[in-house]
């Protein structure tokens, strides 16, 4: 399989220590850096990561940070992408069972090199299950697909939910709840 693998400061330790976990895995690996401890900030490589997923030069992706979250955030924002952050091994298999997840984020600075590699090889051997969650995966293309167009997103959510729009707007302007 082609992964693209990209991090921050942060977790480039554990970026290096994947990249070759997965090249003894016989994966082929695009590394999108960085290529040093020196601080960086992460939107750039998770984002890269994710492009190269969508655009197809890669078939999943892994983002690595101290936390994973920011991370997941910034490949998130990548037309395509379904990033999902898993610290865990549950996590990671429900993010590609029911998901249909793209793209791995970890945290360098929560998950030790020895659970990281279960993760990985969790995310990448688990296959998509279909079946009723391919109408919720079509559901997040859609909404990411309005972009920043809030009426037509409020209206796709509202034929989705009847009352859904109004219920989110409810609240009076300065109402702290």
């Amino acid at each position: 399989m082609r992964i693209a693998i990209g991090a921050d400061h942060a977790g480039f330790d554990l970026k290096e220590h994947l990249v070759s976990v997965l090249r003894n895995l016989d994966h082929t690996v695009l590394d999108l850096g960085t290529d040093g401890l020196a601080s960086v900030d992460y939107p750039a490589y998770c984002a890269a990561v994710g492009r190269a997923v969508v655009r197809g030069d890669a078939e999943r992706g892994i983002v690595l940070g101290g936390s994973g979250q920011g991370e997941q955030i910034a490949a998130n924002k990548v037309a395509g992408v379904r990033a999902a952050l898993c610290n865990d091994l549950y996590t990671a298999r429900m993010a590609r069972e029911h998901n249909d997840a793209n793209v791995l984020s970890i945290g360098g600075r929560i998950v030790a090199p020895a659970l990281a590699d279960e993760i990985v090889v969790c995310f990448l051997q688990t296959p998509y299950q279909g079946g009723r969650h391919q109408r919720r995966v079509d559901q997040l293309g859609e909404i990411g697909a309005f972009g920043t167009d809030g009426r037509g997103l409020d209206a796709y959510l509202e034929a989705l939910v009847p009352g859904i729009a109004a219920r989110s707007s409810a609240l009076p302007q300065g109402d702290p709840r």
